[in-house]
């Protein structure tokens, strides 16, 4: 399957926090987008990973998605080797994309960081035609965005949200493990207590002030960006 565009996240809901908003808009514009998750979030203090894939699956309908895969990294201990290379660079080539969603540079969580790293990488090397998978012909994605995530970083541009928050925020409560619920006893988390998703808001909002618009979503680019190239895919 050709993708437009296709996200990829540490863990289950990391997509859905930092660019679900821009995902529900590029769907309305007809594109096609997919999510490779890297791990199943297994090391979450709340729920696992079968309950997670339950919650991907139903936030992934919210979205209306063409595609999600999980390569099953391990949470938390996955590396930038060749063997995660590999299995990266052949998910890229699969799906072809002409613009990648990575994680934060920097962030909370280190495996934000790491996968960033680790998509850049795979993104080069999909290019490079001598590196075999299977007879999959190489792919270079044209363009790698970063989403931000728990961390304030300065965005390279900002995305208007604002008809698509309120499904954003939708598809983030699919994962219901993982957030406020006042009726589970399982330990708290730093994303589990009642007010992270005001969090949520507040950055949607402040960012979204920073171009006049209601709620709004940033992306980071180590690179210049092509603005012809942005306009035609983001419209």
């Amino acid at each position: 399957m050709k993708l437009d565009f296709l996200v990829i996240a540490a863990h289950p809901d990391d997509a859905e926090l930092g660019c679900g908003g821009t995902i529900l808009k590029l769907i309305s514009l007809n594109k096609k987008i997919g999510i490779l998750d890297l791990t199943k979030g297994e090391l979450g203090t709340r729920g696992n990973a079968e309950i997670r894939d339950q919650e991907a699956s139903k936030a992934s309908q919210i979205l209306g998605i063409s595609v999600r895969e999980n390569l099953g990294f391990r949470d938390g201990f996955f590396t930038n080797d060749e063997v995660h290379k590999l299995k990266l660079i052949h998910a890229i080539r699969k799906y072809k994309p002409d613009i990648i969603f990575a994680p934060a540079l920097s962030d909370r969580h280190p495996d934000h960081s790491n996968a960033a790293i680790l998509v850049r990488d795979a993104c080069f090397l999909s290019g490079l035609p001598k590196i075999n998978t299977e007879n999959i012909d190489a792919w270079r994605p044209k363009l790698l965005l970063h989403y931000i995530q728990n961390n304030y970083r300065q965005p390279t541009f900002v995305i208007d949200i604002t008809p698509f928050f309120e499904k954003k925020i939708e598809a983030i409560k699919a994962y219901s493990s993982q957030f406020h619920n006042a009726q589970s006893t399982e330990p708290q988390t730093f994303i589990s207590q009642n007010y992270f998703l005001n969090f949520v808001e507040a950055r949607a909002r402040s960012v979204g002030n920073t171009i006049s618009t209601e709620f709004g979503e940033g992306f980071e680019s180590e690179n210049p960006l092509p603005l012809a190239f942005l306009i035609q895919k983001f419209s």
